[in-house]
């Protein structure tokens, strides 16, 4: 990871990408479960609240191993959360 200015950058953008598509699923379905994409779209703006509050806030800021670990750990986290929400999205159909 090279900065934290992109981890914050990514976060912002896959938050984004989950809350249009639940969005695009709302529009395109109306009548089919819109109260499980509006679910998503509120697990998605909690969980950007976390990880944007665990950006800010790294452990151990005196031991850069100790932040890099943190760092990674905290990137594993964003990709595992928003494919565990597109995953959520993928299903509304069914």
């Amino acid at each position: 990871m090279a900065s934290v200015k992109n981890l914050k950058k990514d976060i912002a953008f896959l938050v984004g990408e989950v809350i249009s598509d639940s969005q695009l699923f709302i529009m395109l379905n109306p009548k089919q479960n819109p109260d499980a994409a509006y679910s998503i779209i509120e697990d998605a703006v909690e969980m950007y609240n976390v990880m944007y509050q665990r950006a800010n806030h790294p452990d151990g800021k005196d031991n850069p191993k100790l932040v890099r670990q943190h760092y990674k750990a905290l990137y594993d986290d964003l990709l595992k959360q928003t494919h565990s929400l597109f995953e959520r999205i993928s299903k509304l159909k069914d």
